[in-house]
């Protein structure tokens, strides 16, 4: 009874195996190269990322109805820019990793850039996988910070706009303090 119900699967197999094989075949067609660059309508909306003033600027098109849309054609905000960036080569988040090759001192430390008032570094240690890895802050009231493993030196180094937070703008930032630590009773000759 077995032996007949394996030879009626064998035979289906047999007789399904070489329809299988057909069906499943690929063709190569190529296709002449289009003259026109798939990012043709950004000739007449965006030439460069200098051209960006304003968040409008920022704005996706969207896709032609009934297609779906690209990255580019749907993406706003900062994902824009990002891709706008990538396109022409730049790296708008500086997204490149620290220098590792050497340890940072004080006065040599190894430069965090930031456009914001605060960064954080993850310090891995020298050489580097020494430790695991511990966050420090850097802000622009404290831009310089020592690993508490290895002693690793990171500075911040501001490249946002000058004028947002020299002049605090009379604010008090709701009375805010950062909290103190060892550092603050340094001798500032050790700083």
């Amino acid at each position: 009874m077995f032996m007949q119900r394996s030879a009626v699967a064998v035979a289906r197999r047999a007789a399904v195996a070489p329809a299988l094989r057909r069906s499943f075949a690929t063709s190569m067609i190529r296709r002449e190269r289009e003259t026109k660059s798939p990012f043709w309508w950004i000739q007449w909306r965006l030439t460069d990322l200098a051209d960006i003033k304003t968040i409008d600027d920022l704005r996706g098109p969207g896709a032609k109805p009934g297609t779906v849309p690209t990255d580019l054609e749907q993406s706003t905000g900062l994902e824009r820019l990002e891709i706008l960036g990538k396109m022409e080569g730049v790296d708008v988040f500086d997204m490149q990793p620290l220098d590792a090759s050497r340890k940072g001192t004080m006065k040599d430390p190894i430069l965090v850039r930031s456009a914001g008032d605060e960064q954080y570094a993850g310090c891995t240690g020298h050489p580097v996988d020494s430790h695991n890895v511990i966050w420090l802050t850097i802000s622009r009231e404290r831009p310089v910070e020592r690993c508490p493993e290895c002693g690793n030196v990171y500075k911040m180094e501001y490249v946002g706009p000058q004028d947002h937070h020299d002049d605090h703008h009379g604010h008090d930032h709701h009375g805010y303090e950062e909290p103190k630590n060892f550092s603050n009773f340094v001798k500032p000759e050790y700083w």
